[in-house]
């Protein structure tokens, strides 16, 4: 007993810096054994590929023989001077664009729709998810079936509209790209409702409630209420439609391979292009390094400016 006492009072006695400092390396040492596996995995999956193909970048290599022509920076020096490749960013910018302005507003509208108390909503959600279940390549080539000049879509606006006259859809280069998006638009629609119908649910139905009792309209309430509140939803909503549009392939691959006369050009079907048909390994390594840093760059800028905001209100 006289022992115990002791030792108890030889650990009160002890410094607190020294305890502090015992306690904080046990727990960085637990918080390293659990983090060590994961990181280990990312850098293997992750980091490791990309310092190999900012490796493969510097060399004029078609993948078969020894990395022995070093072009230093030339191959990002001509992606970046390359008119195709801009034209393909152009088409990535205009999907963002049209993502932002048409699909992302439209998501949010049918999910205030399907988040009121009306007959069959849990049918209407299931219908709009359900695209989204679909992979990418199903997808385009249902869709490359529906938009053919003699079946599908021109069938039956045959039938319906008197005189209407059979349209190329994905042979036009002046309409083909929008067509695209179309397609797209169906695909990923059901994923953003889901994330504001989840969004939605987290609003308190006191505040609306209210909003109501104090004479607001229902368009007020939406505006006024809803969607500050559905901000953070929102937010994260847009992050991953961009981050999306600059990384379209198998869709657009499938459906047109970038045509015709690269209409549907983006930046992952030129980099595919270069690597896999034409050989040219090391330019498209460095196609793949600008295409990481157009998104590693988007993805901390928003982050910095508007994701942070809705990060401290978390933690607070």
């Amino acid at each position: 007993m006289m022992q115990s006492r002791a030792s108890a009072m030889e650990i009160s006695a002890a410094p607190p810096n020294r305890m502090r400092r015992q306690f904080n390396t046990g727990r960085m040492l637990t918080v390293a054994a659990f983090l060590l596996p994961s990181i280990a995995l990312y850098s293997l999956l992750v980091f490791y590929p990309l310092f190999r193909a900012a490796y493969y970048g510097m060399f004029d290599w078609n993948g078969l023989g020894p990395l022995t022509d070093n072009v230093g920076i030339d191959n990002f020096r001509n992606v970046l001077s390359d008119g195709l490749f801009r034209k393909a960013l152009r088409h990535n910018v205009t999907i963002l664009l049209l993502s932002l302005l048409i699909q992302l507003p439209l998501a949010i509208v049918l999910a205030i729709l399907a988040s009121g108390n009306i007959r069959g909503r849990a049918f209407f959600r299931t219908v709009f998810f359900l695209p989204y279940v679909l992979s990418e390549v199903v997808t385009a080539v249902i869709w490359s079936f529906l938009l053919q000049p003699n079946s599908g879509i021109n069938d039956v606006l045959e039938r319906v509209i008197p005189g209407f006259k059979a349209v190329p859809w994905l042979g036009d280069p002046d309409i083909v790209l929008y067509v695209v998006f179309v397609v797209i638009t169906w695909r990923f629609i059901g994923f953003h409702i889901v994330l504001y119908l989840a969004g939605l649910q987290g609003i308190p139905a006191e505040l609306t409630d209210a909003a109501k009792l104090d004479g607001a309209s229902p368009l007020r309430v939406v505006f006024d209420v809803v969607l500050p509140l559905l901000g953070p939803t929102i937010r994260i909503s847009v992050f991953l439609s961009v981050i999306g549009s600059l990384q379209f392939f198998d869709l657009i691959w499938v459906m047109t391979q970038g045509g015709p006369v690269n209409a549907t050009e983006t930046m992952a079907t030129y980099m595919y292009k270069y690597s896999f048909q034409r050989f040219e390994i090391g330019y498209g390594a460095a196609v793949s390094l600008v295409i990481f840093g157009i998104c590693f760059g988007f993805a901390l800028l928003y982050q910095r400016f508007v994701l942070s905001r809705d990060y401290d209100n978390a933690l607070a």
